[in-house]
């Protein structure tokens, strides 16, 4: 295994991340040594061609006139009443083409893998989102697209598994270890490994080795830099907490970075309670980056559970990990049932179906409002829609109403 030594800095500036492929402590290259190569091929290939103005010009009207941006910042005035305390915005990333923030990677890395030259794309995915979001990405700019998928998740995701399979998509079952996310980027990798010269992987979050991480964020942060645009507009001020889900960590590294150097703006990333490596995990490497990660005293990956799909991973971003140490950002869990009591109380309250990965945020938000100032804003980024998930919320449906519990 090949790694780069940490950054010898005791303080890290937070606006200046990453620095030479770490987020402090948190990061690096932890790969075999054929994928180095590629690695700095990608790295170098991405600072280059995103900078060009021809680059930047078609992903803008990519996102405009295909994506559908920019989303809508809504005030929640119904779920703002019903928590009696600060003013709740959602960030409508639900409404982005295919349903979910992550066709704004997709498009971006997309892109960048046909100015390589790579016609043959592969991506993992665990909700299925990212996958669909490949697949439609692949389709517009005609590239073949391959997407690993445990089988589990295609089990209880069968409808986007079947809209990528529509779109072109080869989707390959994965069925070793726990059938989920954590399998699915393995088999990705070692598929990588083996056609590196023809291939383009498109990394789903901001996991991964170095540039990876930086990478997805840099296609991801363009939700926060909307917010704070849409917000000022608006209210003229800033806002007072920001809350995304976390599994991987990109909707929140997008939601986040672009308030890094806002002091007054705080952070809260909501996980999953089966997979929550930033409130109960350890230091430690997985998939090519050390981070937090939900392991034994031996270092064997745990095995991890949530109702969402998307948020069902053991570890997160080094970004995020060093949003933690450092104290920049708080993390919080939530069950699969209190997940439930927020997408309810959403659908109920403003006639919005949430993906459950952000029926997790929507509870967190909703609880830390009641304790807010009415004066004080909230912004919940909602990073996906809900109708792949309604077939596990009705069997699953088996709680009382938001009335009677919240």
């Amino acid at each position: 295994m090949v790694a780069k030594a940490p950054s010898k800095q005791s303080t890290t500036k937070l606006s200046e991340l990453p620095h030479e492929g770490h987020f402090g402590e948190f990061g690096g290259q932890f790969v075999p040594e054929i994928l180095i190569p590629a690695l700095k091929e990608l790295e170098r290939a991405h600072k280059e061609i995103t900078a060009r103005f021809d680059f930047q010009s078609e992903l803008k009207a990519l996102r405009a006139d295909y994506g559908g941006r920019p989303t809508p910042l809504y005030f929640a005035k119904r779920l703002t009443e019903h928590a009696g305390g600060a003013r709740i915005f959602l960030k409508r990333e639900d409404v982005v083409h295919g349903g979910a923030h992550t066709l704004n990677n997709a498009l971006g890395q997309a892109l960048l893998a046909r100015a390589m030259g790579k016609r043959r794309v592969i991506a993992e995915t665990g909700a299925g989102q990212h996958g669909v979001a490949v697949a439609m990405a692949c389709a517009v700019l005609g590239l073949n697209a391959e997407i690993y998928m445990g089988a589990r998740d295609i089990e209880r995701q069968a409808l986007n598994a079947q809209r990528m399979k529509v779109l072109g998509a080869v989707v390959h079952a994965v069925t070793s270890g726990s059938q989920t996310l954590k399998d699915a980027i393995n088999e990705a990798l070692r598929d990588w490994v083996t056609n590196v010269p023809t291939t383009y992987y498109l990394m789903g979050s901001v996991i991964g080795p170095h540039p990876y991480p930086m990478i997805v964020r840099d296609f991801q942060r363009v939700i926060g830099d909307e917010i704070k645009g849409q917000l000022l507009r608006r209210e003229q001020r800033l806002p007072d907490l920001l809350v995304a889900c976390v599994g991987g960590g990109s909707n929140a590294i997008g939601t986040f970075y672009p308030f890094v150097s806002d002091e007054k703006v705080q952070f809260l990333g909501v996980e999953a309670a089966g997979a929550a490596s930033l409130s109960r995990g350890s230091i430690g490497v997985l998939h090519g980056a050390k981070t937090f990660v939900l392991q034994d005293e031996h270092g064997h990956i745990a095995e991890t559970h949530s109702i969402a799909a998307g948020l069902d991973y053991a570890a997160v971003g080094p970004e995020h990990a060093l949003y933690k140490k450092l104290g920049r950002g708080e993390y919080v869990p939530v069950s699969d049932a209190e997940a439930l009591e927020g997408f309810r109380l959403l659908a109920r309250l403003e006639g919005i179906l949430p993906a459950l990965e952000a029926a997790h945020a929507v509870y967190a938000g909703v609880q830390r409002a009641k304790r807010m100032k009415r004066d004080q804003i909230m912004v919940i980024t909602l990073s996906g829609r809900g109708d792949k998930d309604l077939e596990t919320v009705v069997r699953y449906d088996t709680q009382p109403t938001p009335e009677q519990t919240l």
